[in-house]
């Protein structure tokens, strides 16, 4: 049985009018207290903020809050073992004992990420506010952490959605989620990817596989409906990104087919593409190594349906990688890898699968080319720190986020063509081994040596998202 009224809101719909984030990382001080906490969550007694379903009617709230809890987090609360023993692998060891698999090594290894990440056991529960505006935060914050005997926090993080749904690699993103079968469908863009089930996100539901579904962990109550979340602090290197597209023109200019990767005269077409007046050949260049690496020109333009020039008509969903665009958009580019979409790939079981509900929201400061950090000038401090928080949702955190972080991103094992490379935006390179290919219309290719670690993890955890009939049997427990 599905209602949306039974679910958590931000796990099907997303908070769109809502652009401040702050996620409370919390520990279960006294149990009695965190349960009635729980209890008193879902209907926003006692003044506890109330748990957003995903069914809120026809007024939007204010505010926004969900939880999501981990592994320590069940069993601080005192969840029977037997139910705790019927919950995936994965999320019972949680995500810093998965760390190889997700590609969390050298300077991303669990040993070096900041308190409270450093100490995973006393992360029990991440609490996420939604509001528009930052003193709606603090409202709420206040209002979660008043009984000082349910919960310590342990710290916070806290992210903003640039205008446009820019991000800091200056992409545009929050283009496309899965729309789901039984889901009022209310996506702006057409897309050509089958609806998925229900059980693609949603414990107790049949999936796109024949005859399997994800076990669900006993009493149903506390199971059923429920989902999984990879949260993640990814820290974004936006000035050695920049400064590889610099590299990368540089590279390319001297290369003899560049002028069948830009024919001259082109560069006209791709500033009138960004808005940009008198855009030079090797910016030009720039921008077409950044939208090959992505998949996509960085004002959304799928690759795969325009590939000479951005197009601000362009679809930015409809698409798929069969044709023309198959053979436009890199095989190895990160939306391509992240989402294969139909296109052929090795695992053929896995076309349209590995799908997952992704939300992420900015944080640290923009970056500004014209203010960047210097030290060698006095005062000047650290460069502030700027990355992603995401959140990658799903019925199975092994099938799902491991093997789209491993398999697809880390090895490239869905095509022969792209294993032995990493994802070259947020993949695991080394400048010594890392390689891309441009493709060319001739049928040839250009490969780019050479990439540094863009993205490296600061810290996360694995939590899951309870239903609120799920939330109402851990506060009675």
């Amino acid at each position: 049985m599905f209602k949306l009224a039974d679910l958590q809101g931000n796990i099907l719909r997303g908070y769109t009018n809502k652009p401040h984030v702050r996620y409370l990382i919390l520990e279960v001080v006294e149990r009695s207290a965190a349960r009635r906490w729980l209890a008193d969550s879902v209907s926003g007694r006692n003044g506890v903020p109330q748990i957003t379903s995903g069914d809120w009617g026809e007024k939007k709230p204010d505010t926004c809050f969900n939880i999501g809890l981990t592994y320590e987090g069940l069993r601080a609360l005192g969840t029977p073992s037997a139910s705790l023993k019927m919950f995936p692998t994965e999320f019972v060891e949680g995500m810093t004992a998965r760390a190889v698999k997700l590609g969390d090594v050298g300077r991303s290894a669990p040993e070096n990420w900041p308190a409270p990440f450093n100490e995973p056991k006393r992360v029990h529960l991440i609490a996420t506010i939604y509001a528009e505006k930052v003193e709606q935060l603090d409202v709420v914050q206040e209002r979660a952490l008043t009984d000082v005997k349910a919960f310590k926090l342990l710290d916070t993080r806290e992210g903003y959605n640039f205008p446009g749904d820019v991000v800091h690699f200056g992409y545009r993103d929050n283009i496309t989620q899965p729309r789901f079968e039984g889901v009022p469908d209310s996506q702006r863009h057409p897309d050509r990817q089958p609806k998925a089930p229900l059980g693609t996100v949603l414990l107790g539901h049949p999936t796109n596989l024949e005859g399997l579904t994800w076990r669900v962990p006993q009493p149903a109550e506390l199971g059923h409906n429920g989902t999984f979340n990879a949260f993640r602090v990814l820290k974004q290197d936006v000035t050695g990104f920049e400064k590889y597209l610099d590299q990368a023109a540089s590279y390319l200019l001297e290369h003899p087919q560049r002028d069948e990767l830009l024919p001259p005269g082109a560069e006209e077409k791709i500033g009138q593409g960004l808005s940009i007046e008198g855009l030079s050949r090797p910016a030009a260049l720039r921008e077409i190594v950044a939208a090959n690496l992505c998949g996509r020109w960085r004002d959304g333009t799928p690759l795969a349906l325009s590939a000479d020039a951005p197009d601000p008509n362009a679809d930015l969903t409809d698409f798929d990688y069969v044709g023309v665009g198959d053979a436009r958009c890199p095989h190895g580019a990160h939306i391509r890898r992240c989402n294969p979409r139909g296109g052929q790939i090795v695992q053929r079981i896995a076309n349209n699968s590995r799908r997952l509900v992704r939300r992420g929201v900015p944080y640290g400061p923009p970056y500004d080319p014209a203010n960047l950090y210097d030290p060698t000038k006095p005062g000047d401090g650290d460069e502030p720190e700027r990355g992603l928080l995401g959140n990658f949702i799903g019925a199975s955190l092994g099938a799902q986020f491991e093997a789209m972080s491993c398999d697809w991103l880390n090895l490239g094992l869905q095509d022969p063509r792209i294993t032995g490379s990493n994802d070259p935006i947020s993949g695991t390179n080394d400048p010594d081994t890392s390689w891309f290919d441009l493709p060319l219309k001739s049928g040839g290719k250009i490969r780019l040596p050479g990439f540094p670690e863009f993205v490296s993890t600061r810290g996360g955890a694995y939590t899951f998202l309870p239903s609120l009939k799920a939330i109402r049997f851990l506060g009675s427990l």
